[in-house]
């Protein structure tokens, strides 16, 4: 090769490169800045074709009544403004579970629902609600092996779960919990819909709990998966079998959806929250002093879950001055400890540019937690 084609083939090269950096750039910088206007909910209606999952009174199927209750569900969200709904399945398809997170992931959604029935050999009744959690214990296990069983109705399960085994309880505890950081909120959501089962259903209250299912380890956002009943009891099957039942149902799951929405945007500070304040005009480039909140201390919460880890930051994504907190059986992690509104506006940007995109800001005042939204009215 000459010389002179070397330096043109060089040139064009170079110019090339500089391109594809510029390009990708403006679209990186596009991503960044641009806002999801919608909360994107993506409802999972368990089994489906060839998994009847399971099969109750009168021949009633799981598959059926998961994806009644889910199509109706998505019906009312739809409804709504700025929630878009996102289904892993609308007819009666099988759908791996592996497929039904990365729909979620895929489409960067805000929560996932999972929607099932339950069974036993006695006339076992209630419903319950679900979160990834370690918390397994003999019982709780043949749940979470029941619906992960599926996974060996699909082709290359030993590839696509990586040797994972549904009836190994060592399997199911050993799966990595890369979901933890969104325990806090998997539960919140879990608790308004136990309460609209048993308060508005007058279903009998199984609690919340936590288990290792799969579909709910693929997703990363705040998960749950919901028993609405057990359809091999009389009573209970019958009903989630009929029309009427569904649509109790429907609607209650519905109700908790949108107020666990409301709660979250009570609990979190947009940045044109610090524009409009009591139904006033506040210039935006207004600096909030550290001397406005007196008395309260702003904190970036980050991740919960059951695992009490170091407080270093090489658990933390290179993140100092993480500050761990006991709640009952879990743990929070929080960034930061200030009185500076701005500052903690910057940690928490900080924290979402390390990955903890979900991260939120919290206040406490003489060491009770209180409303952000009201800490900003207030001033």
């Amino acid at each position: 090769m000459n010389s002179l084609l070397f330096y043109k083939i060089k040139i064009t090269t170079k110019f090339v490169l500089i391109f594809v950096f510029f390009i990708t750039i403006l679209f990186k910088n596009t991503t960044v800045f641009a806002q999801k206007n919608d909360f994107v909910v993506v409802l999972d209606a368990g089994h489906g074709g060839k998994d009847p999952g399971k099969v109750g009174y009168k021949k009633v199927k799981e598959k059926d009544i998961a994806l009644n209750i889910v199509l109706q569900v998505g019906k009312l969200l739809s409804n709504q403004e700025n929630i878009k709904v996102i289904y892993t399945r609308k007819t009666d398809v099988f759908i791996d579970l592996w497929e039904r997170g990365r729909i979620a992931n895929k489409a960067d959604a805000d929560l996932f629902v999972s929607v099932h029935c339950n069974a036993h050999n006695t006339q076992a009744s209630g419903a319950e609600t679900w979160v990834l959690g370690t918390n397994a214990n003999n019982k709780n296990f043949e749940v979470a092996k029941a619906e992960n069983s599926v996974i060996l109705l699909e082709d290359n399960y030993e590839k696509n779960y990586k040797g994972f085994d549904p009836n190994s309880p060592e399997s199911v505890i050993g799966l990595t919990l890369m979901q933890e950081e969104y325990l806090d909120q998997s539960i919140q959501l879990a608790s308004i819909i136990q309460e609209g089962f048993s308060n508005k259903l007058k279903r009998k209250d199984r609690g919340v709990k936590q288990n290792v299912f799969v579909v709910l380890h693929q997703t990363y956002m705040p998960s749950i998966l919901i028993e609405t009943g057990f359809i091999t009891n009389i009573k209970e099957g019958t009903y989630l079998g009929s029309k009427q039942g569904q649509h109790k149902f429907s609607e209650s799951i519905y109700n908790g959806i949108v107020k666990y929405i409301k709660q979250l945007n009570l609990n979190s500070v947009k940045n044109e929250d610090l524009a409009v304040l009591n139904n006033s005009v506040v210039d935006k480039n207004t600096i909030v002093t550290e001397e406005t909140f007196n008395n309260v201390l702003f904190k970036v919460q980050i991740a919960s879950g059951s695992r009490k880890l170091d407080t270093k930051p090489y658990n933390f994504k290179g993140l100092k001055n993480i500050d761990r907190v006991k709640v009952g059986n879990s743990y929070k992690y929080y960034l930061g400890n200030t009185s500076n509104y701005s500052k903690i506006k910057e940690l928490q940007s900080l924290a979402k540019t390390k990955g903890y995109t979900s991260a939120f800001i919290v206040a406490f005042k003489n060491g009770e937690k209180i409303s952000v939204q009201d800490v900003l009215k207030k001033s």
